[in-house]
């Protein structure tokens, strides 16, 4: 599966979020998975969109014919557009589905990772970062996605920012010691997205 993060800072927030609905139009679409997103809690201008193909070929398929007539809605309403794709290595606990409906937020993050420290840092993901996130109360779901140059994207899906925010607290420092995080990690940035309903397609 492939993964889309595109994060934008808005500056037509009622166009914008028009020209979001309009994205409904996806569900046609060969080889499209999912899509959904929302704001930033930390920067109320920030918007994040993360949508999921099947495969890059039906991903570039969509790009060279429906993309431009979709995105047209959005034209002007934002600046600063970030956009990143990433393949889908594993799930974070069991069978990760692109649905939104049942989340209130998603928390991302995005490593770039030392090259020499890749495997480890995918190898501490699965055996440290992954069981902690999925016995947490309130995780619902999650992946992890690699990207060319040693980066990497880990996507969790909670059923209420209160949740996230206990897990943080208590475990993120006692996990990264284990994990040795710091000596993976060229650069981590992140953010939790509160999800708007009317996004997901």
């Amino acid at each position: 599966m492939l993964v889309k993060w595109i994060r934008c800072t808005v500056v037509d927030r009622r166009g914008f979020e028009r020209g979001q609905r309009k994205w409904a139009g996806l569900l046609g679409e060969p080889g499209f998975r999912g899509q959904g997103g929302g704001w930033s809690r930390r920067r109320p201008d920030v918007a994040h969109v993360f949508a999921f193909w099947e495969s890059r070929a039906f991903y570039d398929s969509f790009m060279a014919r429906s993309h431009d007539r979709l995105a047209a809605t959005q034209a002007g309403t934002f600046k600063d557009a970030q956009v990143k794709l990433f393949d889908h290595r594993f799930d974070v606990k069991t069978g990760f589905e692109p649905r939104f409906a049942d989340a209130d937020v998603a928390r991302v993050a995005h490593s770039r990772v030392h090259e020499e420290r890749a495997e480890h840092f995918a190898l501490m993901q699965e055996k440290v970062w992954n069981p902690a996130m999925a016995g947490s109360p309130g995780m619902l779901r999650g992946l992890f996605g690699e990207a060319p140059g040693h980066e990497f994207l880990v996507l969790s899906m909670w059923n209420s920012a209160a949740e996230h925010g206990k897990y943080r607290v208590e475990r993120i420092e006692r996990l990264g010691l284990r994990a040795q995080t710091a000596a993976d990690v060229a650069a981590l940035s992140g953010d939790v997205v509160q999800l708007e309903p009317a996004w997901a397609v």
